[in-house]
């Protein structure tokens, strides 16, 4: 590899060994993922300098193209994984006609990772309400000022768009538009990855045949 390659080296095994004994502990010690996965963003708030909640979202598009980016989680618990979006982006528009998507979480400062496969379905009225309502007012006026994922003529377009809502809205409430909800990410699949040294990580996987069904737990070689 040359000097001045821009890929990091492989970790040598002093690398390794500064990191080993910190993940020498059992941390699979839940049968539960969704209490699992709890432990681990509580640790990673703890940890991550910006946005431990960020995770990246894959869908497809018409023509069975996956597309993926980085969005933030907005709620979990057993039902599922929570974001909100434009209904009308790209992202929007795909899960408008696939209902799947898979998420991954990566957290560098733990050396861990989470992915997450399933089916998406639309949050209830009362739940996008309640999210919309707990956001700065700012980001309620960009939500109606910006037409996602389409052609944009240039940044001043998308500022007068911004301050024709905040003329029109004035001092007054903000209401959520009907383009813009959220989806929750129903899982079936939900494998958890610490790294360990030399490559031979921890993997454990959840796995469950439908919504209805117990997830099934087993390890995984790494």
């Amino acid at each position: 590899m040359s000097k001045d390659s821009l890929i990091p080296p492989t970790p040598s095994a002093d690398d390794y060994a500064e990191t080993a004994q910190a993940n020498a502990a059992e941390i699979f010690n839940r049968d539960d993922p969704f209490a699992l996965f709890a432990d681990w963003l509580e640790e990673a708030k703890r940890k991550e300098v910006n946005d431990a909640n960020a995770m990246a979202l894959s869908t497809c598009d018409a023509d069975g193209l996956p597309d993926v980016r980085i969005v933030l989680l907005k709620d979990v618990d057993a039902d599922g994984f929570v974001f909100y979006t434009n209904l009308e982006s790209a992202k929007g528009e795909q899960l408008k006609a696939n209902a799947r998507a898979a998420l991954c979480f990566h957290w560098k400062s733990l050396r861990r990772q989470v992915r997450v496969r399933g089916l998406v379905e639309p949050v209830s009225d009362q739940e996008a309400d309640a999210y919309f309502a707990s956001r700065a007012r700012d980001s309620r006026i960009g939500a109606w000022a910006s037409a996602q994922s389409r052609p944009l003529e240039s940044r001043f377009a998308l500022e007068k768009s911004v301050a024709k809502h905040a003329a029109r809205f004035g001092l007054g409430e903000i209401q959520r538009p009907d383009f813009w909800s959220g989806f929750r990410v129903k899982p079936v699949a939900i494998e958890f990855w610490r790294d360990r040294p030399f490559r031979l990580h921890d993997r454990m996987s959840f796995l469950r045949d439908d919504l209805g069904s117990p997830f099934t737990v087993s390890r995984l070689y790494p």
